[in-house]
C-alpha cells in the first residue's frame, strides 16, 4: 500500500536539504530543495522528480520560473539571466521549443518558432538599432524567404542560406531605385535588373510593388544598401549552454537533471551595424555619356532608364540599357547614342584615373568563379593580395620568353604577362585543365587563379597571368631547382649563388630518399599530371624543387639559418613556432596528424590531401621539426627527405669506400611553365639542335618522349627506397 504524504525536512549525506511533502522516501507535492552548490528549487514535486509549477534560482542570479515535467523545463516558462536578457515562452526538455520571446540585454529581440534551442521557423529579430528582419529561421540562421529592413529605409526581399542572401530576391533602396537578381552566398552573382530612383518603367510596375505591400505582407526584409562586391553577412548567432546542474538527492532522483541541450544564447556576437551605403565606382550605374568634344552629359529620363547587369562573385562585368517601348524619338536617340558610345569605349577609358579599380575589376572576374573555389581561394585575400595598398614588385629579371614577372606584396601570388600563343594554349586547354584540377586535388601542377587582359590608352592589350607561389611557406626554401631532365644548357654560372638562384639540372648533386608512401604518392601524381599535359602536347615543363636545409650552416654557400621563413606567421599561432630554440643538425619527425595542432589553411599549393606514411602505419602524418614548428604534410607540401651527396675521391681519404654527405631536408616542388605547346617552331628546334648535340639532350623533344624523360629524370633524383 502506497506511504500517504507527509511534510517533513531532511538533509541529504552530500549536504543538500529538502523541506516540503514526502510521499514515501520521495519528494511529493509542495516543496523546497536546496543544492549544496546554493541552487534552489521551490515548487510542486511528483515522486522525486520536479513536475508542475515553480521556480528555480541558480548561483549565478538566473533564474526560471515556469512548467517543470520530470526534472525538466518543460512546457511555459520564463528564464532570466543576471544581465537582464530573458525569455518568456515554451520550452522542451530544457531547451526554448515553440513559440517564444527573448529579449537581449543589448535590446535586441527575437519572436518567432524556436526548435531545440534555437531559432527554427518562423520570426522576427530586431536590433536595438531599429534594424528588423522577418522570415525564416533554421538551426539558428536565417535561412528560406524573409524581409530585411534596415533604419535607413533599404530593404531586401528575397531567399537566404544559412545567414546570407542566396537565391533570388529584390533590393529596394532608400533613394526608391531597385535591383532585381540573384546571390551567391551573400555576393550578386549571375543577371540581374536594376531600375534607378523614379523609374516608371512598365516592367518594374509589375515585378514589384513594395510600397503597397509593405506593412500588409508577412515579411519585411530589407535589402542591403552597398552596392559593391561586399554584401553584408547576417551573423548566426553563438550557442552556449543554460545551466547543466545535476539535481540528485542521495541517488534517488535519478533522470531529473537540468540538462540545456542547446539552449541558445544570443548575448555574444550577434549585432548587425548599421547598414550605409558604399558605392563602389566599378558597380555605379554608368550615368554619364561621353560627347564628341569630349563633354559629359547625364543621361536624361531616368523614368524610362532600365539597366540590365551581370554579375560574378559579387563584381558588375556587363551592363546594358534595355530598350524600353513608348519612348519619343528623342529619348529613343539619345540611347542609341549612348549604347553606341559605350561600345566604342574600354574600361579603361571609363575609368580613366582610377586604373586599379580597373585592376581590382579584373582580378575579381579570374579565369572561372569556379577555379578558385576549387582552389579554396577567398575572393577577399585573393583581392587584398593583388590589389592592396602596398601594390605589386616586380622581379629583377624577366623569364626566359620575355614575360615580365610580378609578385604580391604578400608573396602569396605570382602574375605573368602572356604572349599572344601563351593565351592561345591556355584558352585551347581551360575546360581540360579544369577536369584535371577537379578531379585530382593533389595535382602538382600550376595553380592558375586568374587571367586578365587590359587594353591600354592607344589600344595596346596586355594580358597577364595569376599563379600561386609555390615557396609561399612556412620553411624558408635555402636552395631552388628548375628540373627538366634534359642536360643541354641546363647548368648555372657559379658565380653568385644564393638562396634566391635558380638552379638547373646539371647543378643538383642530390638523390633524395623519403617514406616509401610518400614517394609512391608523389609518382603516382607525377604520373597522371604528366599524361595530362602529354594529352594537350605540352613539353619544356619543370618540377620547381625548394629545398629547405635543417642544418644549412653545414652546406658551404649557405649563410646560418633563420629557420623560418618570413610568411610563416601568416600559417602558424604565435605558440606553435619559436625561433629561441637552436636547431638541431638533424631531425624531422613524422607523427600521427592532429588537426587542431597543425595550421590547415590552403597553402602554397591551395589544397590536397594530408598525405600518409609508411613509418607511422599508413596513418595520416604532420612533420614534426623538434623546437621549431609542426607542419601538415601535403604532396608537394612540407615533404621531409634526406639529401644524400656522394662524396668524390678528392674529397675522401679513400679510394674504396663510397662516402655520401647527408642533410635532413623539408621539399616544396610542384609542376611548372605548362604553356609550351609542340608546335612547329619547336620541332625546327629540334631538329637543328639534334645535328649538332645529343637528340636526348636537348629540352624540345616531342611530347611522349618528354613525359617519359621527365619521369626517368626524377625516379633518379627521389630513387625507390632499398630493401632492409
Amino acid at each position: 500500500m502506497e506511504s500517504s504524504e507527509r511534510f517533513s525536512e531532511k538533509v541529504f549525506l552530500n549536504g543538500d536539504t529538502y523541506v516540503g511533502n514526502f510521499k514515501g522516501i520521495f519528494p511529493h507535492g509542495k516543496g523546497k530543495y536546496t543544492w549544496v552548490d546554493g541552487t534552489v528549487y521551490e515548487g510542486n514535486w511528483e515522486e522525486g522528480k520536479m513536475t508542475g509549477k515553480g521556480q528555480i534560482f541558480l548561483p549565478s542570479g538566473a533564474t526560471y520560473e515556469g512548467d517543470f515535467s520530470g526534472g525538466y523545463l518543460h512546457g511555459f516558462g520564463t528564464f532570466t539571466r543576471p544581465d537582464g536578457s530573458n525569455y518568456r515562452g515554451a520550452w522542451k526538455m530544457n531547451a526554448q521549443h515553440g513559440l517564444g520571446r527573448k529579449e537581449y540585454h543589448y535590446s535586441d529581440v527575437y519572436d518567432g518558432l524556436w526548435k531545440e534551442g534555437v531559432q527554427e521557423g518562423r520570426g522576427r529579430y530586431a536590433w536595438s538599432n531599429g534594424n528588423t528582419y522577418i522570415g525564416n529561421w533554421k538551426d539558428g540562421k536565417m535561412c528560406g524567404r524573409g524581409v530585411m529592413k534596415w533604419v535607413n529605409g533599404d530593404l531586401f526581399d528575397g531567399f537566404w542560406l544559412n545567414g546570407f542572401r542566396h537565391g533570388s530576391g529584390c533590393y529596394r533602396f532608400a533613394d526608391g531605385s531597385y535591383y532585381f537578381g540573384t546571390w551567391t552566398k551573400g555576393l550578386k552573382d549571375g543577371h540581374g535588373t536594376y531600375y534607378p530612383a523614379g523609374s516608371k518603367h512598365p516592367s518594374l510596375r509589375r515585378l514589384c510593388s513594395c510600397d503597397k505591400y509593405e506593412g500588409k505582407r508577412k515579411g519585411l526584409l530589407s535589402h542591403s544598401s552597398s552596392l559593391n562586391s561586399v554584401e553584408c553577412r547576417v551573423q548566426s548567432p553563438i550557442v552556449k549552454r543554460s545551466f547543466s546542474e545535476k539535481i540528485s538527492i542521495n541517488g534517488l532522483l535519478r533522470g531529473s537533471s537540468l540538462r540545456s541541450h542547446r539552449t541558445t544564447s544570443l548575448d555574444e556576437g550577434w549585432s548587425l551595424g548599421d547598414s550605409t551605403r558604399e558605392f563602389s565606382s566599378c558597380d555605379l550605374p554608368c550615368m554619364l555619356t561621353h560627347s564628341s568634344d569630349g563633354g559629359q552629359h547625364e543621361v536624361e529620363d531616368n523614368a524610362s532608364v532600365v539597366f540590365e547587369r551581370e554579375y560574378m562573385q559579387g563584381v558588375l562585368i556587363k551592363e546594358w540599357i534595355r530598350k524600353s517601348t513608348g519612348l519619343s524619338y528623342k529619348s529613343k536617340h539619345r540611347r542609341k547614342f549612348y549604347t553606341k558610345e559605350m561600345k566604342k569605349r574600354s574600361f579603361v577609358d571609363i575609368f580613366e584615373g582610377h586604373r586599379s579599380c580597373y585592376l581590382m575589376l579584373n582580378l575579381q572576374l579570374g579565369i572561372s568563379r569556379n577555379l578558385r573555389q576549387l582552389f579554396k581561394l577567398d575572393a577577399a585575400e585573393y583581392m587584398m593580395s593583388i590589389c592592396g595598398d602596398d601594390g605589386l614588385r616586380e622581379l629583377s629579371s624577366p623569364g626566359k620568353s620575355g614575360s615580365i614577372f610580378y609578385i604580391s606584396h604578400d608573396d602569396r601570388f605570382f602574375i605573368k604577362t602572356l604572349r599572344r600563343s601563351e593565351l592561345k594554349i591556355l584558352l585551347k586547354m581551360l575546360p581540360k585543365y579544369y577536369d584535371h584540377v577537379k578531379d585530382h586535388e593533389n595535382t602538382l601542377i600550376t595553380k592558375f587563379f586568374g587571367f586578365h587582359q587590359i587594353t591600354l590608352t592607344g589600344g595596346r592589350k596586355v594580358r597577364f597571368v595569376v599563379m600561386g607561389n609555390m615557396f609561399w611557406t612556412e620553411l624558408r626554401v635555402h636552395r631552388r631547382f628548375d628540373l627538366k631532365g634534359s642536360t643541354h644548357g641546363r647548368i648555372t654560372n657559379q658565380d653568385g649563388i644564393d638562396d634566391s638562384t635558380t638552379l638547373k639540372d646539371r647543378d643538383l648533386q642530390f638523390e633524395f630518399h623519403m617514406d616509401k608512401l610518400l614517394r609512391e604518392s608523389l609518382f603516382k601524381q607525377l604520373n597522371l599530371d604528366c599524361m595530362f599535359l602529354e594529352s594537350q602536347k605540352i613539353i619544356d615543363y619543370s618540377l620547381l624543387l625548394g629545398l629547405h636545409f635543417r642544418a644549412p650552416e653545414q652546406l658551404p654557400g649557405l649563410e646560418p639559418p633563420d629557420a623560418l621563413h618570413k610568411h610563416e606567421n601568416l600559417h602558424q599561432t604565435d605558440d606553435a613556432i619559436s625561433q629561441e630554440f637552436p636547431i638541431p643538425p638533424k631531425g624531422l619527425l613524422l607523427v600521427t596528424h592532429e588537426p587542431s595542432s597543425v595550421s590547415v589553411a590552403p597553402g602554397p599549393h591551395s589544397r590536397g590531401n594530408t598525405l600518409r606514411a609508411f613509418s607511422v602505419g599508413d596513418q595520416e602524418v604532420d612533420l614534426l621539426l623538434p623546437g621549431t614548428a609542426r607542419l601538415r604534410v601535403q604532396l608537394g607540401v612540407n615533404m621531409p627527405a634526406q639529401a644524400r651527396r656522394k662524396l668524390s675521391q678528392e674529397e675522401t681519404d679513400s679510394e674504396d669506400a663510397e662516402l655520401y654527405e647527408v642533410y635532413d631536408v623539408v621539399l616544396y616542388l610542384g609542376i611548372i611553365d605548362i604553356l609550351q605547346n609542340y608546335n612547329m617552331k619547336k620541332k625546327i628546334e629540334h631538329a637543328y639542335k639534334s645535328l649538332q648535340h645529343d637528340p636526348m639532350s636537348i629540352s624540345s623533344v616531342e611530347p611522349k618522349l618528354y613525359s617519359k624523360r621527365f619521369i626517368d629524370f626524377l625516379e633518379k633524383v627521389f630513387p625507390y627506397p632499398q630493401q632492409t
